[in-house]
């Protein structure tokens, strides 16, 4: 089971499998109660625009996977999300419960949000150029730029400060990129200028039980099963990159053959076909 990170939010997420499924509707009444906010209203009524905000992303995107976990009833080996997705994940394989993730998640996207504004930055895609080449482009640049984002070979993001971003992206075309397109996102996410978003981060994963989950989940920090100890990833997880091409052939190598993307499209499901051909994977919610 795999759950989507930002930028596959849509307004109207989730509204079709909540209104007619009644283990989805608890789901989006228990994160409701947890975090104060109406998500069916975040999901449903904001417009394309006001969606993409950070708060507001992250949260509509976890109440809706979790929705689409618990309306389905498939057993399943792995979990695993992007970024933000990987609250989602730890919540379907019993190591947080629905509050207490969407709690972190609602306090993750405030402390994202506002370390965006502190500490303005911007990412970019870069395609058709590989890790290593990408990464002496980032190192010869003055200021912070770093690869935030594995997500499938041929698919990178840069993050970092929007001068330092723009000339890394000069560079990677020089170096061989076929494209790159800049991101329309809020700030340098999963970059060293979310350090202090980590720290803070920190204080609200220490104040929740982290239990030991039913099924493996694959962290993004180290593309292997985590057991334990998520605080301290979960706060390295805002400033290092989602190594979403690792994480997926870990688990195509223990023998996952089928991948089920939940509540967000089918933009994970796309990677994967460009990671490894002989797998499937399908969406669900």
């Amino acid at each position: 089971m795999i759950f989507p990170g930002q930028g596959s939010q849509k307004p109207g997420m989730g509204q079709a499998l909540a209104t007619s499924n009644d283990a989805a509707a608890s789901v989006f009444d228990r994160a409701s109660s947890a975090t104060g906010k109406d998500l069916r209203a975040v999901c449903w009524e904001l417009s394309e625009e006001d969606l993409r905000q950070t708060q507001n992303a992250q949260l509509a995107l976890f109440v809706t996977s979790v929705a689409a976990f618990f309306a389905q009833e498939e057993e399943f080996q792995f979990a695993a999300g992007h970024s933000v997705g990987e609250y989602a994940a730890l919540v379907c394989a019993g190591v947080l419960t629905v509050e207490d993730g969407a709690k972190l998640v609602q306090r993750r996207g405030e402390l994202m949000a506002s370390a965006g504004l502190l500490a303005p930055g911007t990412m970019a895609a870069v395609l058709g150029l590989d890790r290593e080449p990408l990464a002496a482009v980032c190192e010869s640049v003055s200021g912070v730029v770093v690869i935030a984002n594995d997500n499938c070979p041929g698919q990178l993001v840069i993050s970092g400060e929007v001068e330092a971003v723009k000339l890394a992206s000069e560079k990677a075309s020089e170096a061989g990129a076929k494209r790159v397109l800049p991101l329309n996102v809020s700030g340098a996410f999963h970059s060293p200028l979310k350090a202090g978003a980590a720290v803070r981060m920190r204080e609200a994963l220490d104040a929740v039980e982290f239990a030991g989950g039913n099924v493996p989940v694959v962290a993004n920090v180290t593309a292997a099963v985590q057991s334990d100890n998520w605080a301290p990833i979960l706060e390295q997880q805002l400033v290092s990159p989602v190594r979403w091409t690792e994480s997926v052939q870990f688990m195509i190598s223990q023998g996952v053959t089928e991948f089920v993307e939940l509540g967000g499209g089918e933009v994970l499901g796309g990677l994967i076909k460009r990671i490894d051909r002989t797998v499937s994977s399908r969406a669900f919610g």
